[in-house]
């Protein structure tokens, strides 16, 4: 089906008709619509246009009033104060294009691809082989996902990656230490449990590490397994694959019960790169970009100082010939845009590696890799806080793990379903935990802007009232419920029938999901989107308090209210899936 034009781009069209037969030498005008509680929409834009044009503002805007057609779509336009603009739809128009988005057999409600779509590379979820995942790897899956959803959904060609941390030093240690303890991971990767494979793991870490400690020549030993590993020894790189492969098991029972979909082939950690390297340094030498200096190959910068006021280098490659992670993150730029021919390339990273990223893609342009049709962008994050505002931690001040924080929040939304629970099984409750326990996580983090820390409430989160996702979730199972007992009356839009102004209100905002999703994808801003779903929500609430369904006065008006109750599901259903987020039936 065909994207249906919203209301606001149509009364947009009639006002920059008329605006343009008011003032021709103008050319086009903007007339700067917005959502208004004066009427259904305010036009500022006269005002603007008539001080360049030294007119009268007010007088101007009488002019474009005479020359805006009402009927189908506007049923009045006023002037307001200086020369804004108060513009009142139909009843009959703001029923037809929502029947005409409830008509889309697709599920897309009308919303229209993007015209031009791209390739975009979104680098998110970046777990640590060999290491528990935490709290702090919450924000990358979550909001990487939400944004990776939004892009698809517009029409974007997206190529996810997850750049996983399965180099270094620390490889040599456990690799040394499993040669000379082949029986610690003596068993078969598909007989054990995610959470077995890294706690198998975690063991394995700490008893290398504590001889590595201890003993001096185990020490050597392992130094100069960290050369066979980057040499490409055929032992050493199978004995490291295995620690991957056991991390994988581990990732993915992590990202499962997130809700979240991780393919094996998106994984391409730092490893990825490392027969990139060496040509990485030396086009950034031969090229000028980078310079010796002290014996490691640097890039400056004039705008970036230390506290001594001496310039803070970019290391590319350490003076011993070992490669930082600034060659890694420059040999993967090369990869993405020369090989995955990417136009944007998205690092869901937090915002303490700002400065990192921004000397990384200042050195990408200057070698020319990144440019005005290639753009990088950090989509920075914030800190995940505890309800004392200080970086989230368990009692004894240790990181919390992210397995532990989803345990919990499930258990805490089983509660409220088992609370709230009608005509549910054990089974059925606690499969809806799940869904309103893990949406209330995800929700919490999406509907605050990515830049911005926020506090961890677990109380706040699985809430009835407020801005959570249990909310949005219990208003989509309430239409389903109202669906359910409608008998034979079924969903159908009556444009004929006068509004309630609840219904107007709740019909204009259904209208403007596709604006929303739109900004939300362009901006990277998923909050958006959570913003516009918790007012969705909130309206329909207005809507059920005031408008009986099951009991309205007509028939006509029954299958019309049921038609607007339906509209709210599927955009609820729709918006949140782009979130990530499950809604239930039943609740």
């Amino acid at each position: 089906m065909a994207s249906v034009t919203s209301l606001s781009d149509s009364v947009h069209q009639r006002l920059a008709a008329a605006l343009s037969a008011a003032l021709p030498q103008a050319g086009s005008a903007a007339p700067l619509l917005r959502r208004s509680d004066r009427a259904d929409f305010q036009a500022n834009g006269i005002l603007a246009l008539a001080k360049k044009e030294k007119a009268n503002p007010r007088e101007l805007a009488t002019q474009v009033v005479s020359g805006v057609e009402s009927g189908e779509l506007i049923k009045d336009v006023e002037v307001s104060g200086p020369g804004f603009l108060n513009i009142t739809l139909t009843d009959r128009a703001i029923t037809a294009n929502l029947a005409a988005r409830y008509a889309d057999d697709t599920g897309r409600l009308g919303v229209p691809h993007t015209e031009q779509p791209g390739t975009t590379v979104v680098d998110y979820a970046q777990p640590n082989v060999a290491k528990e995942m935490h709290v702090g790897h919450l924000r990358s899956a979550v909001i990487g996902d939400a944004v990776v959803k939004l892009l698809e959904f517009t029409g974007e060609n997206v190529v996810r990656r997850h750049h996983i941390g399965d180099w270094g030093t620390q490889f040599g240690m456990l690799i040394q230490y499993l040669e000379e303890h082949p029986h610690e991971l003596d068993h078969k990767a598909d007989e054990v449990s995610g959470e077995e494979a890294m706690s198998n793991l975690d063991r394995l870490y700490k008893a290398a590490r504590g001889l590595f400690d201890a003993d001096e020549e185990f020490k050597t030993r392992a130094r100069r397994r960290v050369v066979d590993l980057q040499a490409g020894d055929p032992q050493t790189l199978a004995t490291w694959q295995k620690f991957v492969d056991e991390s994988k098991i581990y990732f993915f029972s992590v990202f499962e019960k997130l809700d979240m979909e991780i393919r094996d082939a998106d994984i391409v950690g730092e490893s990825g790169y490392n027969d990139m390297l060496a040509e990485t340094c030396r086009l950034l030498e031969e090229s000028g970009v980078a310079v010796r200096s002290e014996g490691a190959l640097c890039v400056f910068f004039d705008d970036i100082k230390g506290p001594d006021g001496n310039p803070v280098p970019l290391i590319v490659q350490k003076s011993d010939g070992g490669y930082g992670y600034a060659a890694t993150d420059l040999s993967a730029i090369r990869d993405r845009v020369f090989n995955l021919k990417a136009n944007s390339i998205i690092y869901v990273v937090d915002a303490r590696q700002s400065l990192h990223f921004k000397m990384v893609f200042e050195t990408a342009r200057r070698a020319g890799w990144l440019g005005d049709d290639v753009k990088a962008h950090q989509l920075a994050f914030g800190t995940v806080l505890g309800k004392d505002g200080k970086p989230f931690k368990t009692r004894e001040g240790e990181t919390v793990r992210l397995v532990d924080l989803l345990d919990e929040a499930i258990d805490r939304a089983s509660a409220v379903v088992r609370e709230k629970a009608q005509d549910l099984s054990e089974e059925e409750i606690a499969e809806r935990g799940t869904q309103v326990g893990v949406g209330a996580v995800k929700y919490a983090d999406l509907s605050t802007s990515a830049n911005r820390d926020y506090k961890f409430d677990l109380d706040q989160m699985v809430s009835l009232n407020g801005d959570t996702s249990v909310y949005l979730q219990y208003a989509y199972a309430r239409i389903q419920s109202i669906l359910r007992k409608a008998g034979a009356s079924r969903p159908a839009a009556h444009p004929e029938l006068e509004l309630h102004e609840a219904e107007r209100a709740l019909g204009l905002h259904a209208d403007s999901f596709a604006a929303t999703v739109a900004e939300a994808a362009t901006e990277y801003a998923p909050h958006k989107l959570a913003a516009y779903l918790y007012q969705l929500a909130s309206l329909y609430t207005t809507f059920y308090d005031k408008c009986p369904v099951l009991k309205a006065e007509t028939q006509e008006q029954i299958e019309n209210r049921l038609f607007l109750c339906d509209v709210t599901a599927r955009t609820l259903h729709r918006g949140m899936d782009l979130l990530g987020i499950r809604t239930p039936e039943r609740l």
